[in-house]
């Protein structure tokens, strides 16, 4: 009696585990099937970012190709493996077959491995350009655009300059051409966090930083680029269409306040933007002005001296 106690506790609990492994394995089913037909919830799940810019879309083209392919290459290597662990299990050949070498087979995994090789570099090679090399701004965008001889440049030489400069824990755009060299000087707009851009307008952005490695990357406009102190370095978008802001990070660890190190790009219409920043200028004037009063006056009242030290 004792002995068959045993045994009939002992397939319950075998009962039991294939009863709650079905029902994790569907669980797990239903978790995957509500993920999958959630849009939202896969939106960019495991490509890149696109729709913003030119280069942005080569880039999101490229990152497919070579996703794919990848798959591919997972399936049919993960497929191997399964197919010879199931065929070949042990105690369906208790002893393993000897065999040395397989000259066909070598040959056709080797060539099949070049092929794949080939075929990345062939589209990577094929792709660059188009990420690289800015395009010409749409036509009648002449009022807010310069000629510079800095990289990148567009064909004919026309392009929208902005200094990006990243600082803990902010990035500063300053607009206009040379605005990395004489920028006091002219006393050139700037903003803080969010960039406005017209649309159709091919912007140059020239990248610096005031004190550590930040990087500026705004996904749907292009690729990540690092802003090194001591080092300039350049990018471009072209904003296809007006209306949309767009958002980034810094994407190099940079402090304590990296996380709220945030970026903005508000894509606007030619004439808004035209309007903006001379609004912009104007507001930065007044601010000037204003403070300018408020340093003669303290001059005045014997807080200051005119060189600012006492």
């Amino acid at each position: 009696m004792m002995t068959r106690a045993v045994k009939i506790s002992r397939s319950t609990l075998r009962a039991l585990r294939r009863a709650c492994a079905q029902a994790f394995a569907a669980l797990s089913l239903v978790a995957a099937a509500s993920l999958a037909f959630a849009p939202s919830a896969l939106a960019n799940c495991c490509t890149v970012k696109s729709g913003g810019s030119p280069n942005a879309n080569a880039i999101h083209s490229l990152y497919d190709i070579i996703f794919y392919i990848a798959v591919l290459v997972f399936v049919a290597v993960a497929g191997i493996l399964l197919y010879s662990v199931w065929s070949f299990r042990a105690h369906k050949h208790p002893v393993a077959a000897q065999i040395h070498g397989n000259t066909k087979l070598e040959l056709g995994l080797t060539a099949t491995a070049t092929g794949i090789v080939v075929v990345l570099a062939a589209v990577t090679f094929i792709k660059l350009p188009s990420i690289i090399n800015p395009p010409n701004s749409n036509a009648g965008a002449a009022s807010v655009l310069s000629a510079s001889l800095t990289a990148p440049t567009p064909p004919n030489g026309n392009k929208l300059t902005i200094c990006v400069t990243g600082r803990q824990f902010i990035w500063r755009y300053t607009y206009g051409a040379n605005c990395n060299k004489t920028a006091w000087a002219r006393r050139l707009p700037y903003s803080y966090q969010q960039m406005e851009v017209p649309a159709g307008v091919t912007v140059d952005l020239v990248i610096q930083s005031n004190d550590v490695i930040h990087a500026w990357w705004i996904p749907a406009l292009g690729g990540k680029v690092d802003a090194v102190p001591g080092f300039t370095t350049y990018t471009w978008f072209k904003a296809l269409h007006s209306g949309h802001t767009y958002f980034g990070q810094c994407a190099q660890l940079c402090g304590r306040g990296h996380a709220f190190m945030t970026a903005r790009v508000k894509v606007v219409t030619l004439a808004q933007y035209t309007a903006w920043l001379a609004r912009l200028a104007q507001e930065i004037k007044q601010q000037n002005d204003q403070v300018t009063q408020l340093r003669q006056q303290l001059i005045q009242q014997g807080y200051l001296t005119s060189s600012g030290v006492f």
